[in-house]
């Protein structure tokens, strides 16, 4: 079982048409706190990052955002965090965000969502880390994505297995066991290397 101390949420930098996923955010923040899980995340006051990040500190509980300098010079950064980190580019908010966390939460997001979450399902697959990610298709938001996992695996671009480099729940309240039974990683690659 997983020891989980901080956890790295990946999100959309917008508000979303449909305001149940602004009030799932608040809920999974909320979680963070009152389970004493860091949350660890992109550093912006925008989208549903901000209002996670926001709801966890509201909450009584630690944020960590990292940020690339670019994003953080346009006033995108959240100023009410527990720390702040300005880093030089998006690969080293990536490999910070890596290094920093203990698993990784995807919520619906929109195109960084999806270059955060593929990074790390990809280096998963490469066998540089074996940390949980789960995937939260809340509302169905991500079924169009598990479908082009079929697609390619039926194509045979895709191995079967990639199916098992991450974990899908489909409420928010699911989070916090799937974490719990997640096998303890063992791999403890330095990304930086590659």
């Amino acid at each position: 079982m997983t020891e989980i101390s901080s956890l790295c949420v990946y999100c959309g930098s917008r508000i979303p048409k449909d305001p149940s996923h602004i009030d799932a955010a608040k809920s999974l923040g909320k979680d963070l706190a009152e389970n004493g899980i860091r949350l660890v995340y992109g550093g912006g006051h925008v989208g549903l990052m901000g209002v996670i990040a926001d709801s966890t500190i509201d909450s009584g509980g630690q944020v960590t955002g990292i940020i690339p300098g670019h994003l953080h010079d346009i006033e995108v950064s959240h100023e009410k965090l527990t720390e702040l980190h300005i880093v030089d580019s998006m690969h080293a908010r990536k490999e910070m965000m890596y290094q920093t966390s203990d698993a990784f939460v995807v919520l619906p997001g929109g195109l960084g969502t999806l270059d955060e979450t593929f990074e790390m399902v990809t280096w998963r697959q490469l066998g540089l880390h074996d940390k949980p990610i789960i995937l939260v298709n809340y509302k169905n938001y991500w079924r169009p994505l598990l479908d082009l996992m079929d697609h390619m695996i039926k194509a045979g671009f895709v191995e079967k297995e990639a199916l098992g480099y991450f974990t899908v729940v489909e409420e928010l309240k699911d989070i916090i066991p799937a974490l719990a039974k997640a096998p303890d990683a063992e791999i403890k690659a330095d990304i930086s290397k590659f």
